[in-house]
């Protein structure tokens, strides 16, 4: 996705004052998607063409197109149908035609998961498919990982991610550090019931450029923000991104995040639009 997609929108003093809501994906039943600009709010929404993914901003009359759908490789199609067992085999034979490791991640791996996500997005699969396409995925990341570390191949991007502190729900937090292992982010997974303390260690160590903070419970939402202030107060500066079934884009406004996704489809989306801001 083109940095272009991400360039602030000119804002006067005024909405700047009040300007925080972020990036936001967020699933619809129609093709209009609102993508809201880091600390900056926008009226305008973007028009998202869901057979190409052609991203326009109407008030600049920026058009960029983004393929995402078609992946015809026999290991692609096998990591969308969640076939395991083929994998290994479809690897081999990629490796045997000359494909490098980062090829296969990069022009296989990725491509696969991002039909996953727009599948998804779309209703066309739901969460078991989606864990049986990730656990594909991961079978052929673990063929490959040596030889990419053998390489010095190291991810553009990396995250950390968990539930926050009083929550031990895990299913989506789950279900989203899959994807962005698909989309070739390094996953730094610290789990369920994670302390503000352990988000900022966990930051600070791996030089995170993106966090994910996970919250299924109401109860539990005060920790997002403990947790958000933690992070600033400690003088870091990743990108926060927060999701759950309570959560919503105003509350990632209220809080100070800067991104939210409604789902483990639209997050892989949303970590990128941030991480390429």
């Amino acid at each position: 996705m083109s940095d272009e997609i991400l360039t602030k929108p000119t804002a006067t003093p005024a909405s700047r004052k009040s300007a925080k809501v972020t990036h936001a994906i967020v699933r619809h039943g129609s093709v209009t998607v609102p993508i809201y600009p880091a600390r900056a709010v926008t009226s305008a929404p973007h028009m998202i063409t869901k057979q190409t993914h052609q991203i326009t901003r109407p008030a600049r009359g920026v058009s960029l197109v983004c393929p995402i759908m078609s992946d015809t490789h026999p290991l692609g199609v096998a990591v969308i149908a969640g076939k395991r067992k083929e994998i290994p085999d479809l690897v081999a034979t990629c490796i045997s035609v000359g494909e490098s490791a980062q090829f296969i991640v990069e022009n296989r791996l990725v491509s696969a998961m991002a039909v996953v996500g727009e599948k998804f997005k779309n209703n066309e699969i739901f969460v078991p498919e989606m864990l049986i396409a990730a656990r594909a995925m991961k079978e052929a990341l673990k063929i490959l990982e040596p030889m990419l570390v053998e390489a010095g191949v190291r991810p553009e991007f990396n995250a950390v991610i968990g539930t926050v502190e009083g929550d031990l729900h895990d299913i989506g937090k789950n279900l989203v550090a899959m994807m962005w292992k698909g989309a070739n982010i390094d996953v730094i997974d610290l789990g369920v019931n994670v302390p503000p303390a352990k988000f900022v260690e966990a930051i600070r160590e791996n030089n995170a450029r993106l966090v994910g903070l996970s919250a299924l419970l109401t109860t539990t939402m005060p920790a997002m923000r403990e947790t958000v202030k933690a992070i600033r107060d400690a003088g870091l500066s990743p990108k926060i991104m927060i999701g759950g079934a309570p959560i919503t884009i105003e509350y990632a406004s209220e809080i100070g995040a800067d991104g939210y996704a409604a789902d483990a489809g639209s997050a892989v989306d949303a970590a990128m639009a941030l991480l390429k801001s």
